[in-house]
């Protein structure tokens, strides 16, 4: 027999089993403040003298329980030992719990309030002085089969770098390799529960997976677990969510949000099965699941309406753009890669950068005027796009894809790397692999190798040869002028010079850049010498 028994002192559940275990009843989702504890604990019967078993250990963990304590029942019925544990918080090097030294029941002196508070302030001071974001402690989980395994490290990586973006702390990492992936867990049963253990050992909230996760199977680690749980596509959402500013970004973000959920409604709670009452909704009449499903549809087709009315907008300011005489530039590449200050670089507009990835999520539009011989050059507009990631969830795809439309009207494609990146190689396919997609393999386009003050000149040297790239490093205005040279170079094929107005020094005609997509930034001090084209050759 076992009681649960509140912090107050009252019994809230009698639970009877048989000789071997009980069956808890369903306490529902842990809600409560990091490190706080379920307020219950949990006092029950042994009838063979048994320690603390493994069942009893992991109810203490997942349900996050005051204490568990056993009671030795003896062959006269009288009590024996009490066999007590609690959890303990720590660096997951240990075990997540402590089992105190069996003593006789008249013996026992714990003070079970003093106990929890104790408990209470260690984790707090955990959450102080650990690793904790702004949304909380996860801990990365990455499962894979064995064909796979040689790339485990770096997605690890790439998802560490996501859950800094997003805010989340990360609090440890975990890589299983297997022979197959588990179609319920996706990690094995065995390893759930170390996972499960861990997280209760290091005040960990949310579990996030480095794959896409299918309903069902997020409902039963959820369920397993007791813990939060997030695939990679609902981590760059919320990721989007944040950083989303303009209203075009903000409705590409919800439309993705919708698509993802919709699937997943029918999991969300078991109320919305029952029937609505009421006139009109009597009988076998449309559900509450229904209804929620029809109104999500409802929304995702209102969101779709408004995207494609802005989507004509910006066809339009394109026309008008297109009508004049500017060249038009879009810088891609992989997210982080410094797109935005290397932009910012050109223009000399001052532009959101952070070493965060999908820092932008607003295409942005500015107006730089390209020296040569100490003379204006060239006036062209640079537009910044939103960074690509390996795996991009296919609705955020789909929803931002008339974002990189952009790039799809520009003269030159500016594709940016990151000298600094170990897996600059992969990022080059995976943009690349974007840029078919979209129709943009024909468009001209120049490779820049980024942030060369981050790495080595002899790395620097050979990854510029492979990718015949141009070098430099965008917080430096020093060495963007072999670039420059290049993009003169490339933009006197494709796109003729314009006529220059000697008189003003100015191009007559000049298409202006929206101010709802941009404002004109200032002229970038960017003077392009002969060295420097001999650079860019």
């Amino acid at each position: 027999m076992g009681a649960l028994v509140h912090r107050s002192g009252h019994v809230d559940y009698v639970v009877v089993g048989d000789a071997h275990k009980l069956m808890l009843p369903d306490l529902g989702r842990l809600r409560a403040a990091s490190g706080r504890f379920r307020g219950l604990r949990l006092i029950h019967t042994h009838l063979r003298g048994e320690p603390l078993t493994k069942d009893d250990l992991v109810d203490l963990t997942r349900l996050r329980l005051d204490l568990v304590a056993a009671l030795e029942v003896l062959e006269d019925g009288q009590p024996g030992l009490v066999h007590v544990a609690h959890v303990m918080p720590g660096d997951g090097a240990g075990e997540p719990f402590r089992k105190l030294t069996p003593v006789p029941l008249s013996r026992l002196t714990i003070d079970p309030q003093a106990l929890v508070r104790a408990l209470q302030e260690e984790f707090a001071r955990l959450g102080r002085d650990g690793v904790r974001g702004k949304d909380g402690r996860a801990i990365l989980v990455h499962v894979c089969d064995k064909m796979h395994a040689g790339g485990a490290e770096e997605s690890m990586r790439e998802l560490c770098e996501l859950a800094r973006s997003a805010g989340v702390g990360v609090a440890d990492t975990i890589v299983q390799v297997r022979d197959a992936i588990d179609p319920r867990y996706i990690l094995g049963k065995g390893k759930l529960e170390e996972v499960m253990l861990r997280a209760m050992q290091l005040d960990v909230e949310v579990l996030i997976f480095d794959r896409e996760l299918a309903p069902k199977q997020a409902a039963a680690i959820e369920e397993a677990t007791d813990l939060r749980v997030l695939d990679r596509s609902q981590l760059i959402l919320d990721i989007f969510a944040q950083r989303a500013e303009s209203r075009d970004g903000k409705l590409q973000v919800e439309l993705a949000q919708m698509k993802y959920l919709l699937p997943r409604l029918a999991l969300k709670d078991d109320a919305l099965s029952r029937l609505t009452g009421g006139i009109g909704g009597r009988g076998p009449g449309e559900t509450k699941l229904e209804i929620g499903r029809r109104r999500a549809r409802e929304r995702v087709h209102a969101l779709e309406g408004q995207l494609e009315e802005l989507a004509r907008q910006r066809r339009q300011r394109r026309r008008r753009r297109d009508a004049g005489t500017e060249a038009t530039v879009a810088v891609v590449g992989y997210t982080n890669a410094g797109k935005s200050t290397l932009v910012a670089a050109l223009t000399g507009a001052d532009l959101h950068r952070e070493d965060l990835l999908f820092a932008t999520l607003d295409t942005r539009s500015r107006r730089a005027r390209l020296r040569a011989e100490g003379r204006v050059a060239r006036q062209v507009v640079v537009t910044d796009t939103v960074g690509f990631v390996r795996d991009m969830p296919e609705h955020l795809f789909a929803a931002f894809r008339a974002t990189f439309e952009e790039a799809g009207t520009a003269d030159v494609l500016i594709h940016v790397l990151d000298a600094s990146d170990p897996s600059v190689d992969d990022h080059v396919e995976a943009t690349e692999r974007v840029l078919v997609e979209l129709g943009l393999e024909a468009t001209p386009r120049i490779r820049v190798l980024n942030k060369i003050d981050r790495a080595l000149p002899p790395v620097v040297a050979a990854l510029a040869r492979q990718h015949d790239a141009i070098a430099v490093s965008a917080i430096d205005a020093g060495t963007l002028g072999p670039l420059v040279a290049r993009l003169l170079d490339v933009l006197a094929r494709v796109a003729p010079v314009p006529a220059l107005d000697a008189a003003s020094g100015t191009w007559a005609a000049a298409a202006s850049v929206d101010e709802a997509e941009a404002t004109e930034g200032a002229d970038a001090a960017l003077d392009v010498s002969e060295k420097d084209r001999a650079a860019s050759a």
